[in-house]
């Protein structure tokens, strides 16, 4: 009953934190000329700070079973840069006017499709999915293509008051930003667990190879912006956002970690965190983005729905998706017998 309770507030500390990951970086975006390098660099600091020196420290403090292993690193590094990259997506799309009551929304119901269709390849498991798997596969895209189509474009407007118009290659720019973070992010889960095994199921060891990978990427980031042309300004307040984005997205990770630790699993961490993250974001943005309460009631009533579709869509996958057959258990060795004793003369 114990573990029960941390499972659940596990889960919750994800929820809230990666249903507010897209609204902080909105904000920070908005603050800082809606750049898309800047913010970023200051989210890969954050997970420097949670993800390295917090984690280094309680598994100095503390201890934990497991250790480190070539394979472990390698593994878990790559899942840290393929989900930074993610990240990165979310920030592009975001800057080129994108708004989190609709991107985020969407990168949660790509990336479990994603997720699922990975782990389905990695254990040969895609000939036993069934009906009701390919019914949540439709219900994603039937439910991405309804709130593309009737989703608020606008942005929250900056001090002066002016909106830019969203145009359509901005729109197309956004759902190719979108797509690529819903790749990014559906291959985390794998990858992290891989690395996690090869540590001896570590909670620690894998979240600080992470940290290090979003810290690399984000000094990547920092050179480009001296090499491709960013139209925003570094400001104090968009660096708090940034940092503040940053932690609520290391800290989901965290959260997903620990809550299979604790004894979760996947079967209803996952769709619990990819139904649940998309309200709370939604529920966010809509109370902090002004210009979302000019959509007419016809309009909301076709984007709210596309959202449940793709929310309902993303549970299914993850639901029905092919489970395979549990290993067969190691049979026994025989017992050797004993050399016979020679006979006695």
């Amino acid at each position: 009953m114990k573990n029960s309770l941390y499972v659940l507030l596990a889960i919750g500390l994800v929820i809230l934190s990666w249903g507010g990951y897209g609204t902080l970086l909105r904000v920070a975006g908005d603050k800082m000329g809606h750049s898309a390098f800047i913010p970023f660099m200051f989210v890969g600091l954050a997970y420097f700070l949670v993800g390295v020196l917090a984690a280094s420290a309680w598994l100095w403090w503390r201890g934990e079973p497991g250790s480190w292993t070539v394979g472990g690193i390698f593994w878990s590094t790559f899942a840290g840069v393929v989900t930074a990259v993610g990240a990165l997506g979310v920030n592009l799309a975001l800057a080129n006017g994108g708004s989190p009551i609709y991107v985020m929304p969407l990168v949660f119901g790509g990336a479990p499709v994603v997720n699922t269709f990975l782990s389905m390849w990695m254990s040969k498991t895609y000939k036993e999915a069934g009906a009701l798997f390919y019914a949540g596969l439709i219900l994603v895209i039937a439910g991405a293509a309804a709130v593309l189509v009737f989703n608020p474009a606008g942005r929250t407007p900056p001090a002066g008051g002016h909106v830019e118009e969203v145009t359509f290659a901005s729109k197309l720019l956004v759902l190719a930003f979108v797509a690529m973070t819903a790749i990014c992010w559906g291959a985390y889960g794998p990858l992290l667990h891989k690395g996690q095994m090869k540590m001896l199921n570590s909670r620690m060891r894998p979240f600080i190879c992470v940290g290090l990978a979003y810290a690399a990427v984000a000094l990547v980031v920092l050179g480009l912006e001296f090499v491709v042309v960013d139209h925003g300004a570094l400001t104090l307040s968009g660096a708090m956002w940034s940092l503040a984005g940053g932690v609520a997205g290391a800290l989901g990770s965290l959260g997903i970690i620990l809550a299979f630790t604790f004894g979760g699993k996947p079967v209803y961490v996952m769709p619990l965190i990819f139904g649940g993250a998309p309200v709370v974001n939604t529920l966010i943005s809509v109370a902090t983005a002004s210009t979302l309460r000019e959509m007419s009631g016809i309009q909301w009533g076709f984007f709210y729905a596309g959202l449940i579709v793709v929310v309902a869509g993303a549970v299914t996958v993850l639901l029905f998706a092919p489970k395979g057959k549990p290993h067969a258990a190691p049979a026994a060795e025989p017992t050797p017998k004993p050399a016979a004793e020679p006979a006695k003369a």
